[in-house]
């Protein structure tokens, strides 16, 4: 998995904008303050967030952004997608094994292909709702596992 400044920047602002918009449009500018994030880099953000769905632009005076859909409903995952080129923690190019040792899998790929798994399945688990309200976020993940696997029968 990747996770560059692209991402965790990307979080912030979002989580800035769900925090500060009050229903209203809320600048980059506004947010590159708040989070000492430059209004460039902010911008080459937010046309990914854009495409993908996960904010709304506003043009004219007061313009700036909103979240497209409620902070409940934006997994952290997707965000960090949005963003980043790639989320992989091997050198290899996903199952392929180029990068690796001499054309094979190097002894070390799938501890590290498995823990990319894992801290993907923690990011998708974790909401900007969750982030926001500055929930207990392993709780929060664990409740969702939990909810998203069928009860099992006690005997």
């Amino acid at each position: 998995m990747k996770l560059s400044t692209k991402g965790r920047y990307a979080v912030m602002a979002l989580a800035d904008i769900a925090l500060n918009s009050g229903g209203s449009a809320v600048s980059l500018a506004d947010v590159a303050g708040r989070q000492e994030i430059s209004v460039e880099y902010l911008e080459q953000l937010f046309g990914k967030l854009r495409r993908a769905g996960l904010v709304d632009s506003v043009r004219g005076p007061g313009g700036g952004y909103l979240l497209a859909l409620p902070a409940e409903d934006i997994r952290i995952a997707d965000i960090i997608s949005a963003v980043e080129e790639a989320m992989q923690i091997t050198r290899c190019q996903g199952d392929a094994i180029d990068g690796c040792v001499g054309g094979e899998k190097c002894v070390t790929h799938e501890l590290w292909a498995a823990l990319g798994r894992q801290i993907y399945g923690f990011l998708a688990s974790i909401t900007l709702g969750d982030v926001i309200e500055r929930r207990n976020l392993a709780l929060a993940a664990s409740v969702r596992r939990a909810k998203a696997q069928p009860a099992r029968a006690i005997n």
